[in-house]
């Protein structure tokens, strides 16, 4: 049977799949929730879908292809991202537990008022709109080359089919189905690691072994994610919204469980990068390994891609209905309706780029250094300060980010010469400000009279 042919068999037949197991929502609670009869999700459910809703069909190639880059320190570099599900658990569970607050836009709006929630609604609009572009057009990648129609041809129909199960069910779907595309993914993981590992007897030295633990190859960009992940995380809803729909209790062991299962599977997927850097593969990584092991390994390729990708389609569908229906509404009962709506203009409207044939950057790293002005907001949300600090951190750190990245510093201003030097001056630069700025208005409410 022809390659193409079996690659569609696999879309439809896992689209179809979801959209039969995924539960009908009538109500709100079920739709923008993801209750099931009146029943919030357990631990096994709520960590599936924090741990697979992150496994983005672009982080694992990338992942895949910093392994080829920078060998094990590059796969390690990217899950430290995944230490943003530590940050995100410990905060929210205190801000639940201690100030009583709701979501995450109760909070803001009670703290520092509507022009905050404003700003912020923006910047998580645009985050979920480039989850839609940016995962799919990796789909496309593995039927045709970009710009072709069976490019354009196999993203549409990917994102129409879970359009379809996730209007469903909403949240209620996207949990439902995470256990399911975890489940999946972890045993692709294990098949693929299984073509892998016997190239080298099993041994896992030649992997662990691989690249230098310096600056220049790959640490750069570890420190990177280590100052991001006290930010990244509260400018994606997809990660914050399930911090608010069970107990605090199993919310903090959720959050917790993902981020070891998370960075866990990152780091072994980077074994794939790495085994084409031990064979000198060129290209992308995971599109070279697979041609290297033939039609079997592409398939299984392309099914661990399709599930990482639907997964991360569904979760920000979810969001993004949430965020209409409930965050920025002021009806007393959620519309279910209106929330279906919701996902239909955001997959429309985040499909429309692909036909521009966009590439992906560093989506990661460049939208991590924007809202680096969160970090102090969310890290001492308990702390008093004057409304202008959240417009001066956020706002300014937006500002002063996307500056340093359109004019990048200056050689001498980089910590290392490695290929992620600018970027780890920037974001220091651009913390220092945030923390500082913030800091200062702490002081000036506290001593109103140095004002």
């Amino acid at each position: 049977m022809n390659t193409t042919l079996l690659q569609w068999a696999l879309v439809l037949a896992s689209s179809v799949t979801l959209f039969f197991v995924s539960p009908l929502s009538r109500t709100a609670s079920e739709f923008f929730r993801g209750a099931r009869k009146e029943r919030t999700p357990n631990t096994v459910f709520l960590t599936s879908s924090l741990v697979i809703s992150w496994l983005f069909a672009k982080s694992i190639t990338n992942a895949a292809n910093l392994g080829h880059s920078f060998g094990l320190v590059g796969g390690v570099a990217y899950a430290g991202y995944y230490l943003s599900f530590l940050v995100a658990g410990f905060v929210i569970v205190a801000m639940r537990n201690k100030g009583g607050y709701r979501s995450i836009h109760h909070f803001l709006e009670s703290k520092y008022g509507a022009g905050a929630v404003v700003v912020f609604t923006l910047l998580i609009i645009i985050r979920l709109y480039n989850e839609i572009w940016s995962n799919t057009i990796v789909i496309g990648s593995y039927f045709g080359e970009q710009g072709t129609s069976p490019y354009y041809v196999a993203i549409v129909v990917f994102s129409l089919l879970t359009l379809a199960y996730t209007l469903k069910g909403g949240m209620s779907s996207s949990i439902m189905t995470d256990v399911m595309q975890l489940s999946l993914f972890v045993g692709l993981l294990t098949v693929i690691l299984g073509f892998i590992l016997p190239q080298y007897g099993g041994s896992l030295q030649p992997f662990l072994r691989s690249g230098t633990w310096t600056l220049g190859q790959g640490v750069d960009l570890l420190l990177v994610a280590l100052v991001q992940c006290f930010s990244y995380p509260f400018h994606d809803p997809v990660l914050t919204d399930r911090g608010f729909i069970t107990d605090t209790r199993t919310t903090l062991r959720s959050y917790l469980w993902a981020g070891a299962i998370g960075s866990g599977c990152i780091i072994f997927f980077s074994f794939v990068g790495i085994f084409a850097k031990l064979n000198a593969l060129g290209g992308e990584a995971p599109v070279a390994v697979a041609r290297y092991f033939g039609v079997p390994m592409l398939l299984l390729l392309n099914l661990i891609m399709v599930t990482s990708a639907s997964s991360t389609l569904d979760s920000a569908m979810a969001s993004f209905s949430k965020l209409i229906s409930i965050d920025l509404s002021k009806a007393a009962e959620p519309s279910v309706s209106r929330g279906r709506w919701a996902m239909v203009v955001l997959t429309v409207l985040g499909t429309i780029p692909v036909f521009f044939n966009p590439a992906i950057l560093s989506a990661t790293t460049i939208s991590g250094t924007l809202v680096l002005g969160l970090a102090p907001v969310f890290l001492f949300w308990n702390v008093p300060v004057p409304r202008r600090a959240f417009h001066l951190s956020v706002v300014g750190g937006l500002g002063l980010g996307g500056l340093l990245t359109l004019f990048p510093l200056p050689d001498t201003l980089h910590l290392g010469d490695g290929k992620y030097g600018a970027l780890l001056s920037t974001n220091l630069i651009t913390s220092a400000y945030c923390f500082g700025v913030f800091g200062l208005c702490t002081l000036r409410r506290k001593n109103p009279s140095n004002g």
